[in-house]
């Protein structure tokens, strides 16, 4: 990462001195690299064994559930990313449009909330990931806290956003290599199994010794399940929390091309569903299916509640099906998506530090390598405070399923205010402060009330408040009265906010801003550069205003269908037509599943890997001669 960040700001116009271009502003991304860093900043370890422990758990509605639960949000994020591009387009993270239109009161509130969002995040990936690696290596879990996120910080504060795209476009070739492993070696090739037909017996014998309650005939290969419903609105809840709460998923709709940004989040969402039905699927499954095999970790038992709950159902399945190979296979699977995510959020801190606290409260008048440098500061800070946050976690005996299900506890009332913040017109500060902190009280109140019901009296416990059904009680509680409650206190003095203001947030290095030490030494160096690295648009497309409000409209219609659709598609049509059919798959039918599985997997590698270097190719050609010294005298159009 380092390397290729040293080529791209010596050899190309982009520099990272420059604080937008650290954080946000300078880049036109593309569909396709904008669909490749959706994938693989979503990608965290608990998405790798979280599906896996779904579908080891409840059968093969585990994973579709994980996956339809974290796939739509993404693809409705499109509609907020127009609107985005619409009403703020110079705004540099969401807080700030609420600072703009609400003041310092909801500025504080939802500030509070975005980095409640980082440290869930951070301690699932650090929790999740360090488990794995202490499980397949046996190093010392509180070492691998503190050393994957500094080393993580490095190339970071090295290379700003941009860095991160590019390792998001690595670590998604990895991703996608193991999990074809992994595949081919499950179903092909491995003596343990070796076939779909194989795969289907095993999980027929399986269900025997270890039925699941609430599934149909106890299988593990049906929709119908009822642990796994109540799983899939916890996983609902919790990926609406993860996604519009994120500061990392503001900042790359604010980097997208205006009139990709449809495409880019309804790819990204399609790529990503793949990731954890294909891989939860393969992995989950195998490892139920195994659990009776002499090779398996815990044989003759199955994997113990604490052993499930920590995400050991993946390392248990690798370990059988590779041997020492699917442990290293893991391993670096694991590491590529804490690091990948990991990174994303650390650019996320280090803009809600610089823009929301330091540039807000401290130095209104803050340079552009004022921002960087506190930004520098922010990302190692948090990096330490990441370490010391798992260490936290860990001796708590939290563990990857806890942070998983609270997620969307936590974080769930701040989902339609921050929606409606950049979409209604109507909408209050009032209405704003009170949706959303009624609607947390409401919901903690239903988190410790549910648990109480369910579980019996002196049950409120950290086990017990992790469990689905205590999840979605509080997540839906704080998700309905949060919306209902913001909107009847709006309309009771509906406001008629034209988005003015928010459309006034200007860049911080513009022509009436420079900061003479980063941006205007880094256009002197833009300006030395050869003819090919001239930003100039060669074709009439390209002159026009990508920013036209008929254009954007036209955008935010195009989204709202197509992840309406979608969304009617993966959470009602396919999975409750089985569900209330109480259908159990036959062989011919589980083959089929499986196959759409593999089939959508590899056209998701194909979208987040391919697409890409295609859109970037005449860029890289011209860095490539730059490189040689075989740089030709014409003049090409670099996108930013």
């Amino acid at each position: 990462m380092l390397c290729l960040t040293a080529v791209q700001s010596n050899f190309s116009r982009f520099t990272p001195s420059s604080s937008e271009e650290f954080t946000v502003r300078r880049m036109m991304l593309l569909p396709g690299l904008v669909c490749c860093c959706i994938v693989s900043a979503w990608t965290w370890s608990a998405t790798l064994l979280q599906s896996s422990t779904a579908a080891y758990t409840f059968g093969v509605s585990g994973p579709w559930w994980y996956g339809a639960g974290g796939s739509i949000q993404v693809a409705m994020f499109g509609m907020v990313a127009a609107k985005v591009k619409m009403n703020a387009n110079g705004a540099h993270t969401f807080l700030e449009i609420v600072k703009v239109r609400f003041g310092t009161a909801a500025h504080i509130v939802f500030t509070i909330y975005a980095f409640i969002c980082v440290l869930v995040v951070c301690g699932s990936l650090l929790v999740g990931g360090a488990s794995t690696v202490n499980a397949l290596t046996g190093m010392n879990i509180l070492a691998a806290y503190f050393l994957l996120p500094i080393g993580i910080a490095v190339y970071v504060v090295f290379g700003g956003l941009r860095a991160t795209f590019i390792c998001d476009w690595t670590h998604t070739i990895i991703l996608f290599a193991i999990i074809y492993t992994f595949i081919f070696r499950a179903y092909g090739t491995s003596p343990e199994i070796g076939s779909l037909a194989r795969m289907y017996d095993l999980l027929t014998q399986a269900a025997i010794v270890v039925p699941v309650a609430g599934n149909a005939n106890g299988s593990y290969m049906t929709m119908k399940s009822n642990q796994g419903l109540v799983f899939g609105a916890s996983a609902l809840l919790s990926g609406f929390a993860g996604v519009f709460c994120d500061q990392g998923y503001w900042q790359r709709a604010i980097a997208s091309h205006p009139k990709g940004t449809t495409k880019a989040y309804m790819l990204g969402g399609l790529s990503w569903f793949a990731v954890p039905w294909a891989f939860g699927s393969c992995l989950g499954l195998s490892a139920r299916a195994l659990q009776s095999n002499p090779l398996f970790p815990t044989y003759p038992f199955p994997l113990s509640p604490q052993q499930t709950s920590a995400g050991l159902a993946a390392p248990a399945a690798a370990v059988v099906l590779m041997g020492k190979g699917g442990a290293v296979a893991l391993l670096l699977v694991v590491f590529m998506a804490v690091t990948s995510a990991a990174s994303a959020e650390l650019i996320a801190v280090s803009s809600i530090v610089s823009y929301d606290i330091y540039r807000t409260y401290w130095n209104p008048q803050a340079t552009g390598a004022e921002i960087v440098r506190v930004s520098h500061y922010a990302i190692c800070a948090w990096a330490i405070w990441m370490g010391c946050w798992a260490t936290i976690l860990h001796q708590a005996n939290i563990d990857l399923g806890w942070m998983y299900y609270v997620q969307g506890i936590v974080l769930s009332p701040a989902v339609i205010p921050i929606i409606l913040t950049v979409w209604w017109s109507k909408l209050t500060r009032a209405g704003l402060l009170c949706g959303s902190i009624i609607g947390a009280i409401l919901g903690m109140l239903a988190w410790m009330i549910g648990c109480w019901k369910i579980n019996g009296e002196r049950s409120i416990t950290i086990a017990n408040l992790a469990l689905p059904i205590s999840a979605v009680c509080s997540g839906l509680t704080g998700f309905l009265f949060s919306g209902l409650i913001t909107v009847f206190v709006s309309l009771l003095k509906p406001n008629d906010y034209d988005f003015e203001g928010t459309r006034a947030i200007a860049m911080l290095d513009n022509a009436e801003n420079n900061d003479p030490d980063s941006d205007v030494a880094s256009a002197e160096k833009r300006e030395n550069l050869p003819l090919d690295f001239e930003a100039r648009p060669t074709d009439p497309v390209a002159q026009e205003d990508p920013l036209c409000h008929d254009t954007l409209q036209r955008v935010f219609r195009r989204a709202a269908w197509n992840s309406s659709a979608m969304s009617v598609i993966v959470i009602l049509i396919v999975p409750l037509t089985m569900f209330f059919t109480n259908y159990v798959f036959s062989k011919r039918f589980y083959t089929f599943w499986v196959t759409c599985s593999i089939v959508w997997v590899f056209m998701s590698g194909t979208f987040s890997v391919i697409l890409p270097l295609l859109e970037s190719r005449k860029e890289m050609v011209a860095i490539l001669k730059r490189l040689g010294g075989l740089a030709a005298p014409t003049k090409l159009y670099i996108k930013s």
